[in-house]
């Protein structure tokens, strides 16, 4: 009775205390016309183990509140242990009351060389820079979690961005492109610093909005949650006014520009006249997206 009293604790404990993330790792060497050689195998194999075997907070995660999220990593081009590549990162949570998946974060950062040699261990610490290889991983494991945290409570991923900003400090004197103001205003450096940015503080509200009180209330009312949605694009307009064409807005319509079309095009009517202006003028590059627009 002992005995089962203990396993019951064990894995009641155990299902409430799972890794964060449920990562997919993709290893795409083609351009090196070396695919075959085994270390690129090792590297993604060695890549998953270490970011979903990972605990990177002190929260405590229910198996199906990992977040499900993706690293595609492109090698360009290898020499001995150096490595030329570019990597897209992605994330998306589920939408209550439905099958539906929402992408939540998508970026494609062309500036990740690293370092690597075959099944050298992945060591992680924020306060000391081991290899740009764990740096940027551990960033944007820590920059996905911020961003999902407040899809569902208003400010509660601000602390992940205040830990990914402990890797960019850390990174940044090793020189390596991304870390550093000097490296321009699409990099590491700059989205960790728009993310805590007053200058952006609609930012985090605009996530918890459009998720949690959008999204999430599809399945009881359609027409309110679209009207929420609605409203919490709009809010992105404050942030273009001051900055003009600003890195976190590119990010987000990255990853919702095809969903807000969907969300849009059909369902019951509510008035757009505003999101058109505001999808028009603060993200022209998504208009292929925005005249799917019916209503």
């Amino acid at each position: 009775m002992r005995l089962l009293i203990i396993l019951f604790a064990f894995f009641a404990t155990s299902s409430s205390v799972a890794q964060e993330l449920n990562a997919i790792v993709i290893i795409n060497a083609e351009q090196t016309g070396k695919a075959d050689l085994q270390v690129f195998k090792t590297l993604e194999r060695s890549l998953t183990e270490f970011i979903n075997n990972r605990r990177w907070t002190d929260r405590n995660f229910k198996q199906q509140e990992r977040i499900d999220c993706s690293f595609n990593i492109i090698v360009s081009e290898v020499n001995s242990n150096n490595f030329q590549a570019s990597i897209q990162v992605q994330s998306a949570r589920p939408v209550y009351g439905s099958d539906y998946t929402s992408p939540v974060f998508n970026y494609n950062d062309r500036d990740f060389d690293f370092q690597y040699t075959e099944f050298q261990p992945l060591i992680f610490n924020p306060n000391t820079f081991d290899s740009n290889l764990v740096s940027v991983i551990a960033y944007y494991a820590y920059t996905m979690i911020g961003y999902d945290a407040n899809t569902f409570k208003l400010g509660d991923g601000d602390k992940y961005y205040q830990i990914a900003r402990q890797v960019v400090t850390t990174a940044a004197p090793s020189n390596l492109s991304g870390w550093n103001a000097s490296d321009g205003a699409q990099s590491r450096f700059r989205l960790n610093e728009d993310l805590l940015s007053p200058n952006f503080k609609e930012f985090g509200g605009v996530l918890y909005s459009y998720h949690r009180l959008g999204l999430d209330t599809m399945s009881r009312d359609l027409k309110k949650s679209k009207e929420i949605i609605a409203n919490a694009v709009i809010q992105l307009k404050a942030m273009n006014t001051r900055r003009p064409n600003n890195f976190l807005t590119r990010v987000f319509f990255d990853s919702k520009a095809e969903e807000i079309a969907s969300i849009f095009s059909g369902g019951p009517q509510v008035s757009i006249v505003d999101l058109q202006e505001t999808l028009t003028r603060i993200a022209p590059t998504k208009s292929t997206f925005w005249r799917q627009i019916k209503f």
